[in-house]
């Protein structure tokens, strides 16, 4: 009976300890070795649109600090040491452990308390790992552009690839740490890391799958409406139907080309980037026309004449439309076309099969599908 009683009572000292811990706030305690003079540690708070401090802390005697801050939602907070950062992810009730070296040129740390901040900690290892060998490839061929003097065409023929590569390893990583911890906040930091143009189709299929996570923080919000609102416009989904008028005052419709592969192409006379890649749409269309390659050129140009001066001198021999309204044009808000150059691949079935692809990822795509 004595031990059921002592049994009992451990119970409910373990019961009040628990309900004691505050649950409307968050703590974080650090201890920051070899600060140098590095005395001040401030914390800041990441939303949809910024990064802002909300509280500083100083050191003590012992090196230590600590942060008692209240989190509406579970969110992304950052520690600023020096001139180093470090990722957590904080929500009330959270009692955090931190520890730092400012010695180490690695910045290596560790947290505990936290599972969502020894995630974004894992994800933080595979973002420097390939930032640092993409910061080793740059200072190689910076140098050896300083050798020569000059630019080199060779130099970015051997480097850009490599680059390339590297980028595209990256979020290869990145979309396996997402597919395993969707359920985690680190999982959407990791994905809101990848370039939305190319991997637009693997982003809205994320959205869908967390759609009814994280319904209070407001990042992941601004997130789902980003892709709800691309997804009609994304790939595998029916490219919408849209009416404009050609250069010579024509009634042109996208189901012109149905039965065909079109790729619909949004640029400008005054949009720099398009000019420069313009060079390599004719090279593609003169290689894949006779293939069955279509190009549809839609113009966010205001004046006729400069969109008319810009066709004849860029060569662009295929079928032009235009609202003559930059991005407030009915297609422009249809397709949701907020930067140029910008393009859509249309199938023979209507379907998006492709979009935003450039320079060589244009040509192999074209290769592939008419190969």
């Amino acid at each position: 009976m004595k031990t059921r009683l002592l049994t009992v009572t451990a119970f409910c000292t373990v019961l009040f300890l628990v309900s004691c811990k505050d649950s409307t706030t968050f703590t974080i305690s650090g201890t920051v070795n070899n600060p140098g003079a590095n005395k001040k540690i401030y914390l800041l708070a990441a939303d949809s649109t910024q990064v802002a401090v909300v509280d500083s802390a100083n050191l003590d005697g012992k090196n230590t600090f600590e942060f008692k801050h209240n989190a509406p939602y579970a969110n992304l907070y950052k520690l600023r040491v020096g001139s180093s950062i470090y990722d957590i992810v904080a929500k009330n009730g959270d009692e955090i452990k931190f520890t730092t070296n400012e010695a180490d040129p690695a910045h290596a740390y560790e947290v505990s308390g936290s599972e969502t901040s020894e995630k974004i900690k894992e994800f933080n290892k595979i973002s420097n790992i390939y930032g640092e060998k993409n910061s080793k490839l740059s200072d190689e061929y910076t140098a050896k552009s300083e050798a020569l003097g000059h630019e080199s065409d060779s130099l970015l023929k051997v480097y850009m690839p490599v680059f390339q590569k590297n980028i595209s390893d990256y979020s290869n990583e990145v979309l396996k740490f997402v597919a395993e911890n969707k359920k985690s906040l680190a999982g959407f930091y990791a994905a809101t890391s990848l370039d939305q143009n190319k991997y637009e189709q693997q982003l809205v299929a994320y959205a869908d799958d967390i759609k009814d996570e994280f319904k209070d923080n407001p990042s992941v919000q601004t997130f789902l409406k980003q892709m709800a609102a691309a997804k009609p416009v994304s790939v595998g989904h029916k490219a919408p139907e849209f009416t404009s008028q050609s250069i010579d005052g024509k009634t042109v419709k996208l189901s012109d080309y149905k039965g065909k592969y079109v790729m619909v192409d949004f640029w400008a006379s005054w949009c720099g980037p398009c000019r420069q890649e313009n060079p390599n749409v004719v090279k593609q269309y003169k290689k894949f026309h006779d293939k069955g390659f279509n190009i549809l050129g839609v113009s966010l140009d205001t004046e006729k004449k400069d969109w008319l001066q810009a066709i004849n001198a860029d060569k662009l021999t295929w079928a032009h439309v235009s609202d003559l309204q930059r991005f407030d044009g009915p297609t422009e808000r249809l397709y949701h076309i907020e930067a140029i150059p910008s393009n859509y691949i249309i199938d023979p079935q209507g379907n998006i099969v492709a979009k935003n692809i450039t320079g060589a990822d244009l040509e192999s795509f074209l290769n592939k599908t008419f190969n």
